[in-house]
């Protein structure tokens, strides 16, 4: 008799992905399609995507999903969630959306603490519109922008949206968090699971920096944009909760 070990969430529609070989979209989108189904949200949560590579994340979840322009996934988060308390809504945004264009949207939606929830993917490069310099890419790294290496001297050194936004009165919950391996993408889902379990029970405003591969861009095999992530990103974007004001009992 054969036992059920895998299946997919239920969640999820059949669509195969159209993420490049390598890239983790896919991972987390798959922790997020767990979560989902095993929270019961299914029939309440509304996500939101802006322009960038999980721009067509609405073709692979079986739930209500919103486009928004490049950078304002919070700004349209806000307004379905205000209007509607009981609706789970969160945000699917990269790095160029968020922590470029967006960084006035994602830092006002965690100032004013909006009860949303943010998923971030930080793979140091706009991946979908050509592999340009992002305000998380390295110092050093090669770009399209950057083809010599990111300067820091002319172009500034990367952003840690993380430990920026913890800084907010606002923001309830932040955790960096990464999908490397397996260890990792385990970390990932308990850190979504706090995140998620904060908007429901109506404690504002959470993230989860999720740190992600982008072989094509990077110009690397798969397996080794793995190597590289551990090797380059993590010592720059340290793991770890920085902030959860619901063990302070202040949230």
């Amino acid at each position: 008799m054969e036992k059920l070990v895998f299946d997919k969430p239920k969640c999820m529609t059949e669509r195969p992905l159209h993420y490049c070989p390598g890239c983790s979209h896919g991972i987390v989108h798959r922790i997020v399609g767990e979560l989902i189904d095993e929270m019961d949200l299914r029939d309440k949560t509304v996500g939101v995507a802006p322009v960038g590579c999980g721009v067509f994340a609405y073709w692979y979840f079986d739930f209500d999903f919103s486009q928004a322009p490049h950078g304002r996934a919070p700004a349209v988060a806000t307004g379905i969630k205000r209007p509607n308390p009981d609706l789970f809504v969160f945000t699917y945004q990269g790095d160029g959306d968020l922590a470029a264009i967006g960084t006035a949207e994602i830092i006002h939606a965690a100032n004013r603490s909006e009860d949303i929830t943010v998923i971030f993917i930080n793979n140091a490069i706009y991946g979908m519109t050509g592999g340009q310099m992002a305000p998380t890419t390295l110092v050093g790294q090669k770009t399209t922008t950057s083809p010599y290496g990111r300067d820091p001297e002319t172009m500034g050194k990367p952003i840690r949206v993380c430990e920026m936004l913890s800084t907010l009165e606002g923001t309830t919950y932040a955790e960096r968090v990464h999908v490397g391996d397996p260890k990792g993408v385990i970390a990932t889902k308990k850190a979504l699971k706090k995140a998620f379990e904060v908007q429901v029970n109506k404690k504002g405003f959470s993230i989860v920096e999720i740190l992600s591969t982008c072989p094509t861009n990077w110009g690397m095999t798969a397996v080794d944009s793995l190597g590289w992530m551990k090797d380059n990103m993590i010592p720059y974007f340290p793991l770890g909760v920085y902030k959860d004001k619901t063990k302070e009992g202040d949230a």
